[in-house]
């Protein structure tokens, strides 16, 4: 499981009938201090996320687990938007609007 910002979108017309309906996204890969790593991804995505958000993504034998992907030729999948993280006890992200609505930073 790795985090990554979507930044992009990748269209194609021609493809294998298994990802016809699937959304493909460019995913930057970031470190756990949400330091860009240098590379990208391009990701299957299952569960609608957008331009600038902040997903776990997964590769491999487990990019196809979501019931999206599940049997397709995908090796990379989007399954979760990220609302916050820390490490060691510091606030890394927290996503915009959501004190707004009540939501806190998790505490260590």
């Amino acid at each position: 499981m790795f985090i990554g910002q979507v930044v992009g979108t990748v269209v194609s017309t021609m493809k294998d009938e298994k990802v016809c309906d699937l959304r493909l996204q460019i995913v930057r890969q970031l470190d756990e201090n949400n330091e860009a790593r240098g590379g990208y991804v391009v990701a299957a995505d299952a569960i609608g996320a957008g331009h600038g958000d902040l997903v776990l993504y997964a590769q491999g034998s487990s990019a196809r687990q979501t019931e999206l992907t599940d049997g397709r030729p995908i090796d990379a999948a989007i399954f979760a938007v990220v609302d916050s993280w820390d490490v060691d006890g510091k606030v890394v992200y927290q996503k915009e609007g959501l004190e707004s609505i009540g939501v806190e930073p998790a505490e260590v």
